[in-house]
């Protein structure tokens, strides 16, 4: 599993900038106000700094490294230069961090920070950037080096840094889970990989078919009748709240590859459904980050782990299947599959852990991509205060979030004419009717956000956190929720 680089605080030297190895990183002021370490750093490399500012500090962008390759004076084989207001907020300090996480490439650095007021929010960014996934590399590459920061008040920026750090590894958690093909991340490798986070506190239970039979989620095993994995729900408890208090709900859709069964999808473009579990990597993730960091709430996870593949057992179009909540579905698509999913692990989830609020998450429509592109999850809810909440959070984390419409005329869309629904609405407005889908299964006094994730969950360019790929999106959102709304003191 990928690893944050180790961050360390220290206190400023400059007597140590000179003979140190790899790159030293400097954070600058683009009026160009020079710190002791700046100074220093200009003396070296008589005068080179002062020049680059110069030319540079008028146009520079905050997430833009300038580099003086081999500098002057030094022994470092790199000076990156980010240009950062000394009253930048914490998304800039972020993305100025995220610059030299792309330009460390594996060398030990040294980022002169000084007094800067958002040092923890810096090393978040160098974190969060520092991130390749190459476990099925032959020559991987070098994941080596360590940071180094010196900042004015080691101490207190360590504390701050912390649970931000902690939060940084859950989203590596969940990108290396997107990132797995899916002849490695099977669901029983998957749920191996949860219940191996009993280690850091969470109290983790596996449900197997015959338990998920006996509970009656028909929908659920229906997705998974074509194929020779089988299907799971994880349930993933953090007790970091107060003891009698209902906690919230994240639940996950895991389909760990997606072919569309019957309803088989295209050849091209079908190897990108290794990232269709998406919404239990999220979670997963979620559930890593508030444990790492011990939050004082009561959490839930639950993740429906399952493999939609054609076959002579696998479910057709027409099919009827009953869900655990009672009411029979008419399968129009197998390809909708991601809804039959959730809707059964969302009422168990509500009749097991009464939450005091619910979020979902699903690679669910690529309808939703059509709509926001990847900039934007699509954010549905029949809960405005909680909705906005939410909202606040993934805003203030910088993850795009955008909220779109529900009603009775899209519900009406999913109407059948030999079950009590169907599992698809036809195309038009495709997201907002398999939202719809899902409120059906929600009880009228739960507060209740359904995410769309299928634009950001992995993308194809780099993101200003992350190279192209799994982006870990929703990780930090979710847990500023958390933070915001139900930690206790």
């Amino acid at each position: 599993m990928a690893k944050p680089v180790s961050i360390t605080f220290t206190e400023v030297d400059t007597s140590v900038v000179s003979e140190a190895k790899g790159r030293v990183a400097l954070i600058v002021d683009p009026e160009g106000r020079l710190d002791l370490l700046a100074r220093r750093i200009n003396r070296l490399t008589k005068g080179a700094l002062a020049r680059l500012i110069d030319t540079k500090a008028k146009k520079a962008e905050v997430a833009e490294a300038h580099v003086i390759a081999f500098p002057v004076g030094m022994s470092a084989d790199a000076l990156d230069v980010v240009f950062l207001s000394r009253r930048a907020s914490a998304l800039e300090a972020r993305k100025a961090g995220a610059a030299l996480g792309r330009a460390r490439a594996g060398q030990d650095m040294l980022l002169c920070a000084g007094g800067h007021r958002k040092a923890a929010e810096i090393a978040l960014g160098v974190a969060l950037r520092d991130y390749a996934f190459d476990d099925h590399k032959s020559k991987a590459a070098d994941a080596g080096g360590v940071v180094r920061m010196m900042v004015s008040k080691p101490d207190e920026v360590a504390v701050t840094a912390g649970p931000l750090l902690a939060v940084a590894e859950g989203v590596f958690f969940t990108r290396d889970l997107v990132n797995e093909p899916a002849n490695v991340l099977t669901t029983t490798e998957f749920a191996k990989r949860l219940e191996d986070m009993e280690d850091i506190g969470l109290e983790v239970e596996i449900l197997e078919e015959d338990a998920l039979q006996e509970l009656g989620m028909g929908a659920l095993l229906s997705v998974g009748e074509g194929s020779d994995s089988p299907s799971k729900v994880v349930v993933m408890q953090w007790k970091g709240g107060g003891k009698d208090t209902q906690p919230l709900a994240l639940v996950g859709k895991g389909v760990v590859f997606d072919t569309g069964g019957i309803s088989l999808k295209p050849a091209a473009g079908m190897e990108d459904m290794t990232m269709d579990m998406g919404g239990a990597g999220v979670v997963a993730g979620a559930m890593r980050a508030i444990a790492l960091r011990k939050a004082k709430a009561n959490v839930v996870g639950l993740v429906g782990l399952v493999e939609n593949m054609p076959s002579g057992r696998a479910t057709r179009p027409g099919d009827v299947v009953t869900a655990m909540q009672g009411d029979t579905i008419e399968v129009i698509n197998t390809d909708a599959e991601g809804r039959l999913v959730l809707c059964d692990v969302m009422h168990y989830a509500q009749e097991r852990f009464k939450p005091v609020g619910m979020v979902d998450l699903a690679t669910l429509t690529g309808a939703v991509i059509i709509g926001l592109g990847h900039e934007n999850a699509g954010v549905f809810s029949n809960d405005t205060s909680f909705c906005n909440a939410f909202l606040k959070a993934a805003e203030n984390e910088g993850e795009g979030a955008w909220r779109l419409p529900l009603g009775k005329a899209y519900a009406d869309q999913l109407k059948s004419r030999i079950a009590d629904l169907k599992n698809t609405g036809g195309r038009p407005a495709g997201s907002i009717t398999a939202a719809e889908f899902l409120h059906h299964f929600v009880k009228d006094d739960v507060p209740w956000i359904h995410l769309d994730i299928a634009g950001v969950a992995s993308v194809k360019s780099d993101t200003a956190y992350a190279p192209k790929g799994a982006t870990g999106w929703g990780v930090m959102a979710l847990n500023r929720l958390i933070a915001d709304k139900y930690e206790t003191e």
